[in-house]
């Protein structure tokens, strides 16, 4: 996740607190290390050894560029504009031969007084282009943040789910993945999971960090359906390795005991059952 995002220190619900007021909206900009290139319909549109990620308030961080590293023969100045905290967006559309995405990328025109430090600077949505790599590793879902930490731990703890008092998985041997600004995620195996309960939603999602998750819903015996509770990583990358093929259940929506003790349910992005749609490239942990 992020330092703006979710339970970060400057995050919506940050986890901890300060010795001092906070102002209600922090930017903070930084060198990016790897170089960093963006590439659509065949054509590299950026390649830059130099990028700059921005952190804001609220947002996931984004990748922006000197404007020399971008290719601004394939943009044209829209005349869309939006007002935001960083400044006033003007937009660029990108053509590319007969391809055309509007509102691809966007400079700002002027930056804010309190971030001059923009000013030359260009942006992109991240799905304006096909892909995107990090040197020679290709990213998925959003700018990968420097600060996002992944553990994996092995845990002795008694692991129970329920949800409306109905046992959906009894395990003694889950793994527990802390990933910085999202609550702890218990990992069961299959075995130890009422498997006849859940259905596939055919729902995907990918983190920029765990890979692909696949999902399903949970039917109770009741006949009730909760819909995408339940994620595993059946093709895992690294920072998911401990846990893949593993099942894991939104902690939002149902209980989780620990030991005897429920805990609370924590409140996230997706303690909103709606939220979920459309959550494309921000899985849940």
């Amino acid at each position: 996740m992020s330092l703006t995002a979710g339970s970060g220190p400057f995050g919506e619900r940050p986890r901890g607190r300060f010795d001092a007021d906070m102002p209600e909206r922090v930017l903070f900009i930084e060198d990016v290390w790897p170089r960093i290139r963006g590439v659509a319909s065949g054509e590299t549109v950026v390649d830059s050894p130099s990028a700059k990620l921005v952190h804001e308030t609220g947002r996931l961080p984004v990748y922006h560029f000197p404007v020399d590293e971008v290719r601004g023969d394939l943009l044209t100045a829209s005349d869309s504009r939006s007002d935001s905290p960083r400044g006033v967006q003007l937009w660029h559309d990108l053509r590319i031969r007969r391809r055309l995405v509007p509102r691809a990328a966007w400079t700002y025109k002027p930056p804010a007084e309190r971030a001059p430090w923009l000013g030359g600077l260009v942006a992109f949505r991240w799905d304006a282009l096909d892909e995107w790599f990090a040197e020679a590793e290709q990213l998925f879902g959003h700018a990968r943040d420097p600060y996002s930490r992944i553990d994996v731990c092995r845990t002795t703890r008694h692991v129970r789910v329920l949800l409306d008092g109905e046992v959906l998985a009894d395990s003694r041997r889950a793994r527990v993945l802390y990933e910085a600004a999202l609550p702890p995620r218990w990992y069961l195996p299959a075995a130890d999971v009422r498997t006849e309960l859940l259905e596939p939603s055919g729902s995907l999602t990918r983190c920029a960090y765990k890979g692909v998750a696949s999902y399903w819903h949970v039917r109770l015996p009741s006949g009730a359906v909760v819909s995408d509770l339940v994620w595993s990583y059946p093709d895992p990358q690294h920072d998911a390795v401990p846990v893949g093929d593993m099942l894991c259940f939104f902690s939002e929506k149902v209980d989780v005991e620990l030991d005897g003790v429920v805990g609370e349910r924590p409140i996230t992005q997706w303690s909103d059952t709606e939220s979920l749609r459309g959550l494309m490239g921000r899985a849940a942990g």
